[in-house]
């Protein structure tokens, strides 16, 4: 027999060991999931609402499945710190990130240079929550709701506060300045905790805080809720209205929540994270400590796939990217 057919043989059966070798990876890397820590990049300093919803999750999966996923910090530029450390490393489902709706839809507007492509380099993997926003004054001051708030917009002009440039509570801001037809000022802090400080004090009008940030706040006493970005009435602010009650049903706004990884993370074992942490957080007891923070996730409603978490930002973006451009903000 002709000496080339051993070679052509030779070859075929080394060419599909090595197949054999790299195709079923993905496969057992699936099945053997996770066989380690897994790191959950949090691009945000500790505290705050994006680190509560991490270590939320991060317990979550614990409890569930006994996965541990350890926490690490990474703040800095408005969250590309940590999200480039997360989009670099290798797609094997061990290095994941939560991000929020700035840094996984605004900062692409935000920002002249990024050091990474949030479309090709960001996999979205699980949708983790909605949060809404509260449009809070100051307890002492003279705004006892809506429409005397917008009242005194249209006789003089406003200062709202905001937790930074590009954030959803700047962007609801301009977004409720067009719609009321009012003027007011932006004034951007580092952080909620400041900016509420100085609503309590009189230096700002007005602040679009997320829930769980001003929740305490309203409960003591110091500041006042006239109305919430949410769908609907939420169980813990159950007498305030919602901005569409109130007269502004184009006010819907949530900041989102959510796991994402490195591009290139297998389709199946991204779906398999993706199930665990819907499961986790269709637990009774992490359905009740969302709750808590004015997160309504009742069992089946969240969630969803890759894919459909992914068509939730591309909506965001969608929403977002004309109120960015007519704000003018920009970091560079």
């Amino acid at each position: 027999m002709d000496s080339s057919f051993f070679l052509s043989r030779r070859l075929v059966l080394r060419v599909a060991m090595s197949l054999a070798a790299v195709l079923p990876a993905a496969a057992v890397q699936a099945d053997n999931y996770p066989s380690k820590p897994i790191q959950l990049v949090i691009p945000a300093p500790p505290g705050g609402g994006t680190d509560g919803m991490a270590r939320l999750t991060a317990n979550a999966l614990a409890s569930s499945v006994n996965w541990k996923v350890v926490p690490d910090n990474r703040p800095g530029a408005g969250g590309n710190i940590g999200f480039d450390l997360a989009f670099k490393a290798p797609p094997d489902g061990y290095t994941l990130a939560l991000g929020e709706s700035s840094n996984m839809v605004v900062n692409q507007y935000l920002y002249t240079h990024l050091p990474f492509d949030i479309k090709t380099d960001m996999l979205p993997i699980a949708l983790i929550a909605r949060v809404p926003l509260v449009l809070i004054v100051g307890a002492n001051g003279p705004y006892l709701d809506l429409e005397a708030l917008t009242a005194a917009g249209k006789k003089r002009s406003l200062s709202f506060a905001s937790s930074g440039n590009g954030t959803l509570a700047h962007l609801v801001g301009e977004l409720w300045k067009g719609k009321a037809g009012m003027d007011m000022v932006h004034i951007p802090y580092r952080g909620a905790a400041p900016a509420i400080t100085d609503l309590i004090g009189g230096q700002v009008d007005l602040f679009f805080a997320s829930v769980p940030v001003a929740l305490p706040m309203i409960q003591a006493g110091k500041v006042r809720a006239l109305a919430v970005t949410a769908p609907g009435r939420i169980s813990v602010l159950q007498d305030v209205p919602t901005m569409a009650e109130a007269g502004y049903p184009e006010m819907e706004a949530s900041v989102v929540f959510g796991l994402v990884g490195p591009g290139g993370i297998p389709k199946r074992l991204a779906q398999q994270i993706n199930a665990e942490v819907n499961r986790a957080l269709q637990r009774p007891e992490s359905v009740q400590l969302l709750a808590a923070m004015g997160v309504e996730r009742a069992p089946g409603s969240f969630g969803g796939d890759p894919e459909s978490f992914g068509k939730v930002l591309q909506a965001e973006r969608a929403k977002w990217a004309p109120v960015v451009k007519a704000s003018g903000a920009k970091v560079d």
